[in-house]
């Protein structure tokens, strides 16, 4: 590490904690200041916010070892998550959402259930959901710092007692990057996560353009496709995934085939199962959807989900493209020799090409931005999760009545406690590849059945709800359980061969068991009350299978009109996904200079864009707050 790279370093983490500091300040007024800003935050502003959270180191260095390996194809392995949830918050979730005018996703659920029994158990269900996935990512987040950074820095962090390591640089690291992120977070709330992630959002635009344009002019078009083919570079696929590499890189197409994916139709056609169902249930309780609730009015909810399309993509695919370029040619070769290769040596490549190839002062503005990515979407988690713990349980329950400076400091120590339980997760995950998996299919998948149900269907009701999120839960931590336990198991017995499955593969079972406990809960009691749904349905204006209570509304007050917008929104969101995915795929183009493609791709985001501004934007602008 040059003394320029690090004094960037230093400087950076100065910044970012100094101002997150200085502006806590503003946090102190109460709760809605501390978890939503007071809702007097600008909606670019929250999006520039929304968008620099996702820009996650963990999640990079898992997308620069996909795109690596599988080529163009691999960006629907985006899909797992599924990254179109934010094309359908941006087409109609986040109007029907902001209508609620709550501080959480589990108060919402009280405004769709009511506040008996049934709606109480609703509530908590979600709460615990929320606050078991914040304890997920931060988990996923420890796992990917401190991989990274000890490749990175020269400094062994290892702890000794004796002969015994008590922690190793890498748990060290990430403690470090961890304490100093949680400080200003808890300290500041959402002034602080809006106000630095800002600042590392423009640090990870400048770290991005940097890569793209070294990988851009100091590698031609030769070099880059005397590694790849023309198949690693095509888009369209058919049902079993062909070969992507070519017999002299016979190793990369021996890893593809052993990673689970090869019935490449198979795996596209389970995430487009999932992703319709997923994105329809909308934003799981965390901070995307606080960033949606922390909106000045429902138009600016819609504006600010439309922003963070906009400005993501482009700017970290630059960023994904250009390692994986410096990565081909210069780690290619060595990798290939490598026969005992698995999908989590790939997830070194990019602490690997920084530490390697990267000149002095780009490796450290890039650094900078790196760590600016972990620390915003860190931040983002550390300052949800608690908001379900303080307002959903703790003031609901336990204490309603006290001032709000008590309210903010139990909102601290309950960041803390959020942020010790998902580092103790994280000392047992084995990769990030195994917590992104677990997250994005079975955690998710307890999750979709539930959420996507209270949207369309009127009779669904709380304990609907409640059984469908429990059971969906308690399949997934059986699944993570036995992912964890595989190295122990008797090599052909059932539970062996079960946990070789693949995550995503398992979604059908989770979401099953989640749908029958939605179905038996519901029909085994009795509806929701219908003061609360019609409250509900007036409000949020939801489509759907809604006619006994939309019957009575217009018999009370014939002006009153149903949401007829479902093909509209439907069409909208295919044409979002299209221009979604031309943002990822221009990037990837113009880097490995395939520029008919390229300019193809330029054209789709273009006409896409225009057709959105008719379809989209103009219907957003006529809507009354």
């Amino acid at each position: 590490m040059d003394i320029i790279d690090v004094s960037i370093i230093v400087a950076y983490i100065f910044l970012t904690v100094g101002i997150g500091i200085w502006i806590s300040r503003k946090a102190s007024k109460g709760l809605d200041d501390y978890f939503l800003g007071g809702k007097t935050i600008k909606w670019y502003l929250l999006g520039l916010s929304n968008g620099s959270g996702m820009f996650d180191v963990s999640g990079t260095s898992w997308m620069i070892g996909v795109l690596f390996l599988y080529g163009v194809k691999s960006f629907m392995f985006m899909w797992l998550w599924p990254i179109w949830n934010q094309i359908f918050v941006m087409m109609f979730l986040a109007v029907w959402i902001r209508r609620s005018k709550v501080m959480t996703g589990s108060e919402w659920i009280l405004t769709r259930f009511g506040s008996d029994r049934a709606g109480k158990a609703s509530h908590i269900i979600v709460a615990i959901f929320a606050i078991i996935s914040t304890i997920g990512f931060i988990a996923y987040f420890f796992e990917g710092i401190g991989k990274f950074v000890t490749i990175i820095l020269p400094w062994d962090l290892t702890l000794h007692y004796g002969d015994l390591i008590l922690l190793t640089s890498e748990r060290s690291y990430a403690l470090l990057i961890i304490f100093l992120t949680t400080i200003y977070t808890v300290k500041g709330g959402m002034f602080s996560v809006v106000a630095t992630e800002v600042v590392q959002y423009l640090i990870m635009i400048i770290a991005s353009v940097l890569i793209a344009g070294y990988a851009f002019i100091n590698y031609t078009d030769i070099q880059i496709n005397s590694i790849i083919t023309e198949e690693w570079k095509n888009v369209f696929f058919g049902w079993q995934f062909e070969t992507q590499w070519s017999d002299k890189f016979q190793t990369f197409n021996n890893l593809i085939d052993s990673e689970g994916y090869k019935m490449f139709g198979a795996f596209i056609g389970m995430t487009l199962f999932k992703g319709f169902f997923a994105s329809i249930a909308g934003p799981t309780p965390s901070y995307d959807l606080q960033r949606v609730l922390s909106t000045k009015s429902v138009k600016e909810a819609a504006y600010m989900s439309g922003f963070t399309n906009l400005i993501l993509f482009i700017p970290r695919y630059l960023l994904i493209t250009g390692i994986v370029v410096i990565a081909l040619i210069n780690l290619a070769p060595e990798l290939n020799a490598n026969t005992g290769l698995t999908g989590a040596d790939l997830e070194l490549l990019m602490p690997k090409v920084v530490n390697l190839y990267i000149p002095v002062g780009i490796k450290g503005i890039l650094l900078a931005g790196l760590l600016a990515a972990f620390m915003s979407g860190f931040s983002a988690f550390v300052n949800a999760g608690p908001a379900y713990i303080v307002n959903d349980i703790y003031k609901k329950y336990f204490k309603p009545v006290a001032t709000n400076a008590h309210y903010i400091k139990v909102s601290q120590i309950s960041s803390f406690l959020v942020v010790g339980l998902g580092v103790f997760m994280g000392f047992f995950a084995d990769s990030i590849n195994s917590l992104t998996l677990w997250i994005t299919s079975a955690l998710y998948g307890g999750y979709v059945a539930a959420n996507f149900l209270k949207w369309i269907w009127w009779r669904f009701n709380g304990w609907g709800y409640f059984w469908g999120m429990f059971a969906g839960l308690i399949i997934a931590s059986l699944q993570f359980a036995l992912g964890q336990a595989k190295g122990s198991l008797t090599e052909g017995s059932f539970l062996y061969d079960l946990a070789q499955v693949q995550a995503i593969y398992l979604f059908p079972l989770i979401f099953g068991f989640s749908i029958l406990g939605c179905l038996l809960g519901t029909l085994l009691s009795k509806p929701t009350d219908m003061e609360v749904l019609k409250s509900f349905y007036s409000n949020v204006r939801p489509w759907g299978f809604w006619s006994p209570v939309y019957k009575l509304l217009k018999t009370e007050d014939q002006t009153f009109e149903k949401n007829n917008d479902f093909w509209r929104d439907m069409l909208n969101c295919a044409i979002g996904i299209i221009w979604q995915s031309s943002m990822i795929l221009l990037p990837v183009y113009f880097i490995i200079r395939d520029y008919p493609k390229a300019i193809i791709t330029l054209l789709i985001f273009l006409i896409t864009l225009v057709i959105l501004k008719y379809t989209w934007l103009d219907q957003v602008r006529k809507i009354k707050d």
